[in-house]
């Protein structure tokens, strides 16, 4: 199973930006589903973007799209999530996770995702 550690969240103004990023480590597959997932308070966890580290273009879910950038360092096996224009509703907790099921244009099912980091805190403030 890879091994992934989200950093990077923190406390900030609505408007303001953040640079998320996802460290794996321990994978066996030459290419993994990557998903940025966030779960806010007494809500379900929802998929944001996913990407297909083989390459590709990154999938982005209509209400983040334009506001949220999947990257990744694929020397440094590190995906990032840069979030622009925060809102108070994007507080949540973020999750990186990984699945073998190939991605395209969409985000496989929850279940799908075999790997997940411990997440890191994104809180917004008025």
């Amino acid at each position: 199973q890879v091994q992934l550690v989200e950093s990077g969240g923190d406390s900030v103004q609505a408007g303001e930006s953040l640079r998320l990023s996802c460290s794996a480590s321990g994978h066996k597959s030459s290419s993994y589903c990557m998903g940025w997932f966030r779960q806010a308070p007494g809500k379900e966890r929802e998929g944001l973007a996913t990407i297909w580290t083989g390459g590709g273009s990154p999938y982005y879910v209509d209400s983040v799209k334009g506001r949220f950038f999947v990257s990744q360092d694929v020397s440094a096996n590190t995906l990032y999530l840069r979030l622009n224009s925060l809102r108070a509703e994007d507080t949540a907790m973020y999750y990186c996770a990984a699945a073998r099921t190939y991605c395209y244009k969409q985000i496989p099912p929850l279940s799908d995702f075999e790997s997940w980091g411990q997440g890191t805190q994104v809180t917004v403030s008025q």
